[in-house]
């Protein structure tokens, strides 16, 4: 009898769980907005712009999948009611794992909800332009870079999202310099933000033939990709540009054209590229919305004049500034400095497995209980 109660506690949690949640989104809202952005499909020339009504339809089906999850955790709710009701009305206790499994699941992925609505950022909901940059220490370092490539593309995948390669720099030995991908997804940046900083790894150096344990950091950046109806001026004689030959994982015609772009704002020393597009004018264009990304990052912050402002607090890519410490040898573990949140299994996580790290720190962030690094 004391189980069922238990469940019972649960299962009433979770109903006022879902409540809020169902509040903070506002789903009689997102609903009706969906059937009025339904109406204008049926519009004359509605297909006429099809940037614009890509973006109308991909509306439509984020609201109506944020109602349809809502209504689904709600019916997955009742049924297991039904399961702990008939738990107690038979004395059936072989029922009491199967409702501990659905209980657990439930719980996980109301929390996972619950942490969706915190993003209310202005740019939380837009898609991220990710960036890695190897710190000092060439092949161990770079090498350390493209593990980091490898986990957030797991993870891009591991969400449903997708990427796409706007620049990718190959190392001298082997890894990278530095790669820059557009993770495609709603609410990516507002989940991928507190990725951003030091990343520092300890494990026994493949390189090394005497076997010797190696510390390497690499450097993650985060910033919203911005809405083209987003405007900054950006005059051309502030502007270099450069083309080369595109190559690595992200190039397309490698070492056949000179499509891949290079811009430099002048102003703010911000550098962009793209190699991945299959023209030179494509490849323009979406570094150009890069830029345009960056400087208005700054330009929220009413800050032009310090390039720093878009990446927010610099620190050196070495010892002291990491935000997460990734050990693979003399023990497993991987910890946030920021959080304290820590898990064992080093090879999950290298594998994409880092949403108990996000939404701690999603959660440490709400809470005002950041430890500052």
């Amino acid at each position: 009898m004391l189980l069922t109660d238990d469940y019972k506690r649960r299962a009433a949690a979770l109903e006022h769980a879902i409540a809020e949640v169902r509040g903070a989104l506002n789903i009689a809202a997102l609903k009706q907005e969906a059937d009025e952005l339904e109406t204008q499909t049926t519009a004359p020339g509605f297909w006429d712009d099809p940037a614009q009504s890509q973006k109308i339809v991909q509306k439509i089906k984020q609201n109506r999948d944020k109602a349809a999850r809502l209504e689904k955790m709600q019916a997955r709710l009742e049924d297991i009611e039904t399961l702990i009701l008939l738990a107690v009305e038979e004395g059936d206790e072989s029922l009491a794992s199967e409702i501990e499994e659905e209980l657990a699941n439930l719980e996980k992925d109301v929390e996972d909800q619950r942490l969706a609505a915190m993003l209310t950022g202005e740019f939380d909901k837009n898609n991220a332009i990710l960036s890695i940059h190897a710190g000092a220490g060439g092949t161990e370092a770079q090498d350390w870079a493209q593990m980091l490539y490898r986990m957030y593309t797991r993870w891009v995948e591991r969400r449903g999202y997708s990427y796409k390669v706007l620049d990718y720099l190959d190392g001298d030995e082997a890894g990278i310099k530095s790669a820059e991908i557009l993770v495609e997804g709603e609410n990516a940046y507002g989940y991928l933000k507190g990725e951003m900083g030091v990343h520092r790894l300890v494990r026994v150096s493949p390189f090394d033939s005497s076997g010797r344990r190696h510390t390497s950091f690499a450097a993650v950046e985060i910033i919203p990709e911005i809405d083209e109806s987003t405007s900054i001026t950006i005059r051309d004689e502030d502007l270099q540009i450069d083309t080369y030959r595109s190559g690595g994982a992200g190039g397309q015609h490698v070492n056949k054209t000179e499509s891949a772009v290079r811009i430099t704002h002048i102003p703010t020393g911000i550098v962009v590229a793209c190699q991945n597009e299959r023209s030179q004018h494509q490849n323009r264009d979406v570094a150009m919305r890069t830029l345009m990304s960056k400087l208005i990052e700054i330009k929220e912050r009413e800050q032009l004049d310090r390039i720093e402002d878009i990446k927010g607090e610099q620190k050196l890519i070495e010892w002291g500034s990491q935000i997460r410490s990734y050990v693979f040898m003399p023990y497993t573990l991987v910890k946030d400095t920021r959080t304290g949140y820590e898990v064992g299994n080093v090879s999950a996580v290298m594998d994409g497995e880092i949403d108990d790290f996000i939404n701690a720190y999603l959660k440490a962030a709400a809470n005002g209980t950041l430890q500052k690094k």
